[in-house]
């Protein structure tokens, strides 16, 4: 599985952005779909999942702010970043596990990744 995700850039504190992660090879082996970001200094968090079974789940950090959601028409994954804070400034990254994937905690990482998108959120 191959994954591209795009829609990074430098917005205000308040302000929104969406980014977008196309995936292609192997889809109908992906089972979870992730955002992940890493801000300087800082260790890898997990931001949000969504399962093919329709489980999702967020970091506490961004409830109620971003939203996770999934196209398999377009083999896309969005993530939907509203009233987004300078705290929100990272590079985010997407991710994928496929079907059989043992995984305990997402927080440790999925199997596939993309190249990141860099997010910037000025006060």
């Amino acid at each position: 599985v191959q994954l591209q995700a795009s829609g990074g850039g430098l917005v205000q504190a308040g302000g929104s952005l969406r980014l977008s992660c196309l995936a292609s090879g192997d889809i109908f082996s992906i089972y979870a779909m992730g955002w992940y970001r890493q801000a300087p200094g800082k260790q890898r968090e997990l931001v949000a999942v969504t399962t093919t079974t329709k489980n999702t789940r967020y970091v506490d950090a961004v409830k109620g702010r971003f939203t996770i959601s999934r196209d398999k028409d377009k083999d896309t994954v969005y993530l939907q970043m509203d009233s987004l804070k300078p705290e929100d400034t990272a590079v985010y990254y997407c991710a994928v596990d496929p079907w059989g994937t043992t995984r305990v905690r997402y927080e440790d990482g999925m199997t596939y990744w993309g190249k990141g998108t860099l997010v910037t959120v000025s006060s």
